[in-house]
């Protein structure tokens, strides 16, 4: 990729967090090239490239089957250019420059690292490969105006500190706090992906201490309670139990989803709010479901969570009072559900904080003694395709 861009005459590096990782010895999750050449002469060069972006134009490129992001390299904003703002943040940034103004116009030091790896030589720019070495996370300009641009960089902060366990220096921590608000002027959907990146990547545990100690708990969870520190929220066992399980299962390359850490971060909200519906005349399946709804439709004004996550959420919540139900002939069925075992998993986790729930976590665990539940979702989808399809009803003709 690098060398293809050189060879027909443009400038061309790896950037970023590949850079980044690889100074550190990690193996990078991609790699993103920076190069003279703008998008249009990107595809000449890849002709089967796709260009995208409305705020940043881009050059997606495949490459022996990974997909490689390859941007112009950016320069300062100048009047009459292709850029705009709204109350300091960037809507659009089309212009171009060199790869020393590209790299001022990036966000922290460490990730304006600059790699040809056609030569193996690294250009720094901002101090960035001493800070790297220094474990410090230091913003490139005036903090302020950096976050306020983008104020995902706050949440970018709290992800490298987990991640990498570099700390921000003084300058860049300070206005982190009462930048918070920023937060909810970013579109939910993309805060869904940033919540994806803090918790589904191995390291969920030291993220939420990241958020934590930020003061950004209290923006990206409003449903949650308050802690005893502003912008911090009170967590619950559960919680902490499900981000060290998510955090595990990572490590033993099992996978996760988004719905039972959404299941898991909302719940206390929803046993609230259950409580308060039963006392008032609901039965607590119907409660179940009227809280989960609310809950849900309450966060997703902050993070946008797709509907083929959220329902699997407000199932593994619905089902923990079906589990309640163990006489009779009816509880077999619910372990040939498709969410019984996540519902399962859960119940153990609230067992964890409500020691009552013991002996119904015992009842449930001995049921599935010599179920091979592999077999019994393939037996479903089976079944659900197999299963003959009502014919429409022919309406009869008018007389």
């Amino acid at each position: 990729m690098v060398r293809e861009l050189q060879d027909a005459g443009f400038e061309a590096f790896l950037v970023g967090g590949s850079v980044r990782d690889l100074l550190l010895g990690k193996v990078p999750k991609d790699f993103d090239v920076a190069t003279s050449a703008t998008p249009e002469e990107v595809l000449d060069v890849f002709p089967r490239c796709r260009l995208i972006g409305r705020r940043f134009r881009l050059a997606h490129v495949r490459k022996a089957g990974a997909l490689i992001e390859v941007a112009t390299f950016r320069g300062a904003a100048t009047e009459g250019g292709d850029h705009e703002k709204s109350n300091g943040r960037i809507l659009r940034d089309n212009v171009f420059g060199t790869v020393e103004e590209d790299a001022i116009r990036r966000d922290f030091t460490i990730n304006a690292l600059f790699l040809d790896s056609v030569s193996g030589d690294i250009r720094d720019y901002v101090g960035g490969y001493e800070d790297l070495s220094n474990r410090r996370l230091r913003l490139i300009g005036d903090p302020e105006v950096r976050f306020r641009e983008d104020p995902v960089r706050l949440l970018r902060a709290a992800r490298f500190e987990a991640k990498l366990g570099v700390k921000p220096d003084q300058q860049t921590e300070a206005p982190i706090h009462k930048m918070a608000q920023l937060l909810k002027d970013v579109p939910p959907a993309r805060l869904f992906e940033e919540v994806c990146k803090l918790f589904l990547t191995g390291h969920a545990v030291r993220s939420m201490e990241a958020l934590q100690r930020f003061g950004l708990s209290t923006v990206m969870f409003p449903g949650l309670r308050k802690g005893s520190a502003r912008g911090k929220v009170q967590l619950g066992t559960v919680v902490l139990k499900a981000l060290e399980n998510t955090d595990e299962r990572i490590r033993n390359s099992k996978p996760v989803t988004p719905a039972f850490l959404f299941a898991a971060l909302l719940w206390q909200p929803v046993e609230v709010r259950a409580a308060e519906l039963v006392e008032q005349g609901e039965s607590e399946y119907n409660a179940i479901v009227r809280a989960g709804e609310e809950v849900v439709v309450a966060q997703m004004q902050s993070t946008a969570i797709p509907r083929r996550f959220s329902a699997v959420t407000r199932q593994i919540w619905v089902m923990q009072t079906r589990l309640k139900k163990t006489r009779g002939k009816r509880w077999k069925r619910l372990l040939h559900e498709q969410r019984f075992r996540a519902a399962y998993d859960f119940l153990l986790l609230r067992a964890i904080e409500d020691p009552s729930l013991e002996p119904l976590c015992e009842f449930w665990t001995k049921a599935q003694e010599g179920i091979d539940f592999t077999q019994v979702r393939s037996e479903n989808r089976n079944e659900s395709r197999d299963r003959p399809r009502r014919r429409p009803r022919r309406r009869r003709p008018a007389r």
